[in-house]
């Protein structure tokens, strides 16, 4: 891409029809199910996609990563459709809609509001067989055809996927990508340590979930030759006060976590923004990215992440759409800016 010579090969799949177009990346931080946010936004992207924007990349973590692989695969197919139809089923499958589900739901969001008042004793997932994980990776294996996505994958021109996770026991964070995507992929990115045992991928190591790493991978964007990054953001980057009570410092505790290496990548690359226009680099190779969020701006309790009630999974995946909506009509007023950023030295 455009911060690196090691990028020619990218550039030389575009073929020429969308030699003109603007090479898009979308990264989907995670958030539990607050992502299902993510999901309504990528349905809005995909169902109406500007003529000048080509989707050459997508990132996610955790429940992002779900979303972006999900995306990723109606890109890869040909058919954005796909895409929007399997986002909004793969939520409405997670939704706690069987009367024993519910009442599982809604013991957890117990426990965590009791959690604000008191101690409360931990209990590790080994203590439990592994059933939660074992439906998990039911319902994965239910959404994806492994083996025909990897093939895809490596096609000529296809998408780029990445996945974030960290490895328990070295501590590095690590990136799956299209052409080894499986199931334990997706499981790793996903496995919060309270709730899943640690995911083993073969070959790799072992994994928890990648909101501990990179939430969601964006350094690596930059190297497939992007014009635009397009960042779906869950975890709000300010505040309107000082938190006081308990859940309120737990809730803004847990946002600057899952924001530290998100900011940092994107200064990574917004220094060299400021590089290149000042006209230090001279690289024909090297442009600047034009960053762009689409947040998910609404005051909600770190403990809804965890809550699966169709009501709240439906109307954050509804209000993705807005927003979605919203963010394609700015961007179409702002092409102006983009070209005079792209024009400058």
């Amino acid at each position: 891409m455009s911060l690196a010579s090691n990028t020619t090969n990218t550039a030389n799949t575009a073929n020429t029809s969308s030699a003109s177009k603007k090479r898009i990346a979308i990264a989907c931080q995670g958030g539990g199910s607050h992502t299902a946010f993510t999901a309504g936004v990528l349905q809005g992207l995909l169902g109406d996609l500007p003529a000048d924007a080509e989707v050459v990349a997508l990132s996610g973590t955790s429940g992002g990563a779900i979303c972006a692989a999900l995306a990723w695969e109606g890109l890869v197919r040909g058919d954005p459709g796909l895409a929007i139809r399997k986002l909004r089923e793969f939520w409405d499958a997670t939704a706690a809609k069987e009367p024993l589900d519910k009442v599982l739901n809604q013991i957890l969001i117990g426990i965590q509001s009791l959690r604000d008042l008191m101690v409360l004793p931990e209990v590790s997932p080994y203590q439990f067989p592994p059933w939660a994980g074992d439906q998990f990776r039911e319902s994965l294996n239910s959404f994806f055809n492994f083996e025909e996505l990897r093939q895809l994958a490596r096609k000529p021109g296809a998408p780029t996927l990445q996945i974030g996770a960290v490895e328990v026991l070295s501590g590095r964070f690590e990136l799956f990508t299209g052409e080894e995507l499986c199931v334990e992929c997706l499981m790793a990115s996903a496995a919060i340590p309270e709730l899943f045992r640690a995911v083993t991928v073969p070959g790799r190591g072992v994994f928890w979930d990648g909101l501990f790493s990179q939430n969601p991978p964006i350094h690596d964007l930059a190297y497939h030759d992007i014009d635009e990054l397009w960042l779906i953001q869950i975890n709000p980057s300010t505040i309107a006060r000082i938190p006081t009570d308990n859940h309120e410092i737990l809730d803004r505790r847990n946002s600057l976590a899952g924001n530290l290496s998100m900011e940092q990548e994107l200064g990574f690359i917004e220094t060299f923004n400021r590089v290149i226009a000042a006209g230090k680099m001279q690289d024909p190779k090297l442009r600047q990215i034009h960053i762009s969020r689409i947040p998910l701006d609404r005051s909600l309790h770190s403990r809804s992440k965890l809550d699966r009630r169709p009501e709240l999974l439906d109307d954050l995946r509804q209000y993705g759409q807005v927003k979605s909506r919203r963010f394609l009509k700015d961007r179409d007023s702002r092409k102006g800016d983009f070209s005079r950023m792209a024009a400058s030295p």
